[in-house]
């Protein structure tokens, strides 16, 4: 043999090797170190606390105010057309969201609608934290005429005229008063109803949270079991080079706060200036945590009272959740980016902002990774857990 076929045959053999090393590298499953076990842990839902009151509702964890709210959230009733029900754009099957860029009531939200399984968590509601309790944010879309379009005067008069929720109300609240006497009080409690039941909705046990239990215990074969190597790969990702959890941590992967993040306006609006503009309502609203239909007493007020405001809001939008987001694209606040890949895009490019200052930067993950990154993400979908009767 020559030595020129030698040394095609060592290329060769070298270059095999090359590939087989990082065939095997590809597969392996990550070594977590002690830092790493202790941020996949803070992730888990195991480490999900109590939920928390709300001093402002007196009824908000009240079996009966559920089973009310329950009826209530899903009462087409309560709007203009008599077609229209919280539960058209929360739909139970599509982890309470619509699957739309908007939401669709009588007309076209403005923005897209968000799951709610969790928001009891949250601190600020909508996209832009506009309300600072579900309650009162359950009464906001019964008057936007693009939603329900009904009127108070009009929840009073059914509450009024149907005995079922005569019934409910004046065991909850006391006697209804007398029609048009205290029309913003009756208001009032019918958002609080439907927090009840609102409250109930939580999410369950993920595929990721068993993951996480084999990381804690140094499980082996139950990680192998229960994760894929891309999965795996993914979640190394998500908490190291994608630095995912700076915005994305907790057991509800969400630090429910507000960033802009450089998404794109769809084509003709105008950019959408998200916590500048729902800081300044929230502040102004009139159910809020400082109103008189208010529940609690000593009006404890602590999100208000420190709330952030600032140029830097603008453009900012609260950070989603990610358990879940299976089945509940199109993504963003105005549904701009239609699949988790092309979210995972948006945050490797880490775009110029519209409007105000995008805070990301660019990743420079490698489509592997970002393939990875995404059937990670896939692993947060579990189904919705309810404590409440009427939930199901």
């Amino acid at each position: 043999m020559t030595s020129a076929k030698r040394i095609v045959l060592l290329l060769a053999a070298v270059l095999i090797v090359a590939a087989l090393l990082s065939e095997i590298r590809a597969r392996a499953i990550p070594v977590w170190s002690p830092q790493e076990v202790a941020v996949i842990a803070s992730l888990s839902l195991d480490g999900l606390p109590e939920l928390p009151p709300d001093p402002s509702n007196a009824v908000a964890d009240d079996p009966l105010a559920i089973e009310f709210g329950f009826f209530l959230f899903h009462d087409t009733r309560l709007s203009a057309d008599g077609l229209v029900s919280c539960a058209t754009c929360h739909q139970p099957g599509n982890r309470f969201s619509d699957g739309l860029k908007l939401g669709q009531g009588l007309g076209t939200s403005q923005r897209n609608t968000p799951s709610i399984v969790g928001a009891a968590f949250s601190p600020w509601q909508y996209w832009d934290g506009r309300r600072d309790s579900q309650w009162s944010q359950a009464l906001s879309p019964l008057e936007d005429p693009a939603e329900h379009g009904f009127e108070r005067e009009a929840v009073e008069r059914l509450i009024a005229s149907d005995l079922r929720y005569l019934r409910f109300y004046e065991s909850l609240f006391g006697p209804l008063p007398a029609s048009g006497s205290d029309t913003d009080r009756v208001f009032a409690n019918t958002g609080k109803a439907i927090a009840a039941f609102e409250r109930t909705l939580l999410p369950s046990r993920s595929r990721f949270d068993a993951y996480a239990a084999a990381v804690v215990a140094a499980d082996k074969d139950s990680q192998a079991t229960t994760f894929s190597v891309a999965e795996a790969r993914g979640l190394h990702t998500f908490i190291g080079k994608g630095n995912c959890t700076q915005c994305h941590n907790g057991p509800l992967l969400t630090n429910h706060e507000f960033h802009n993040t450089g998404v794109i306006s769809l084509p003709g609006e105008v950019p959408d200036k998200g916590r500048a503009v729902g800081v300044r309502e929230v502040v102004d609203e009139t159910f809020n945590c400082r109103s008189d239909f208010s529940d609690d007493p000593e009006r404890r007020c602590a999100e208000l009272d420190f709330v952030r405001t600032g140029p830097e809001l603008v453009g900012s939008m609260k950070t989603p959740s990610l358990r879940n987001l299976q089945d509940t694209e199109p993504y963003m606040h105005k549904g701009q980016l239609a699949t988790l890949s092309d979210v995972i895009r948006h945050y490797n490019e880490a775009p110029d902002s519209m409007i105000g200052h995008n805070e990301a930067k660019p990743l420079g993950l490698s489509r592997r990774e970002m393939r990875d990154l995404e059937a990670f993400l896939q692993t947060l979908a579990a189904p919705v857990e309810s404590r409440g009767v009427f939930a199901r």
